[in-house]
């Protein structure tokens, strides 16, 4: 399939456009049209796919099961959780709050709220079509660690009172989740997939965008200057720069694929799309209406913290 993508991309750019894709323009395209294609063919598969699984697990039953766990199982629980839930780090908060409603530990809320937007399905396979299993295993396991640890110590610090006081005044309801016939199911994967295409879809093509332009246009000198191995604050530098980018594990991958044909190393590769997809301004904007500022400060500090570790850990291995 990827082969057919290969010879559409070579059809529009080479015999309709007349470009040569040795050129920063006709680079650029092909890059762009072949990625957008790809990712949005993977996109559609497999969270049709991850929508049809989930229908055995709506909201309330996930929140009812962790609220059940001890504390340490819970938070492991509440990332795995993430990976089958691919939200963006702004829509996952909701749910977030649902789980804080429903008397979840904070620590276990804060997996989930981590692990949702950075680890899921959807950076799973489209990784592994672009670097390899390997790269794409060291990925979910490092945003796992991440989440759960830093979901265990926000916990063990003790912070509920920085939580607003209207969300301990919630309370959710504990319905009945009626039973779905395999029709229903299929249906309600094929809304759901439509309606996160639909929201999703400007991100992911500003994402390729960008990752069009760096192949294309960014020098080879320019990010082994700032992101190479040489460079000792590359990962910090990166996590900084990833924070304003928002975007869903989707949108950033053509950037990281982008970045690492540039020559950047690929423990700061995975820092930056870490904190693109895990931290991101509008997430911030939106949880200072549900947490107070010292425990927004504590949650960004540790996450970015922690990547920056991973970074640097991955760069001395890889």
């Amino acid at each position: 399939m990827f082969s057919f993508l290969e010879q559409f991309a070579d059809l529009i750019v080479k015999q309709w456009l007349g470009l040569d894709i040795t050129t920063r323009l006709g680079g650029a395209l092909h890059f762009f049209i072949y990625d957008t294609v790809k990712i949005f063919l993977l996109l559609s598969t497999i969270i049709y796919v991850v929508a049809i699984i989930r229908s055995w697990f709506p909201p309330e039953k996930t929140k009812r099961i962790l609220s059940h766990e001890r504390e340490y199982v819970g938070n492991v629980m509440a990332a795995l959780l993430g990976i089958v839930t691919p939200f963006c780090s702004c829509s996952a908060v909701p749910l977030f709050i649902g789980f804080v409603e429903s008397g979840v530990p904070l620590g276990v809320t804060f997996s989930f709220l981590i692990s949702s937007p950075m680890v899921n399905e959807v950076a799973l396979i489209m990784l592994w079509g672009m670097f390899g299993w390997r790269i794409a295993l060291i990925y979910i396991g490092t945003g796992l660690a991440v989440a759960i640890v830093a979901g265990i110590v926000i916990g063990k610090l003790n912070m509920e009172k920085y939580v607003q006081d209207y969300v301990w005044e919630m309370r959710v309801g504990n319905a009945e989740i009626a039973e779905q016939s395999w029709p229903e199911r299929l249906t309600y994967a094929r809304g759901y997939t439509l309606g996160l295409l639909k929201k999703i879809w400007p991100y992911v093509v500003v994402g390729i965008g960008i990752g069009a332009f760096i192949h294309g246009y960014v020098p080879q000198d320019f990010l082994a200057r700032w992101a190479g191995r040489d460079n000792p604050l590359a990962v910090p530098v990166a996590v900084a720069l990833g924070v304003p980018l928002y975007s869903n594990a989707a949108g950033v991958i053509p950037i990281v694929q982008a970045l690492t044909a540039k020559g950047m190393a690929i423990g700061t590769v995975l820092a930056f799309m870490m904190a693109v997809t895990a931290l991101s301004l509008p997430e911030a904007i939106i949880l200072g209406n549900v947490l107070k500022k010292p425990l927004l400060a504590t949650f960004f500090g540790i996450v970015a913290i922690a990547i920056v570790i991973v970074g640097y850990l991955f760069n001395a291995l890889l």
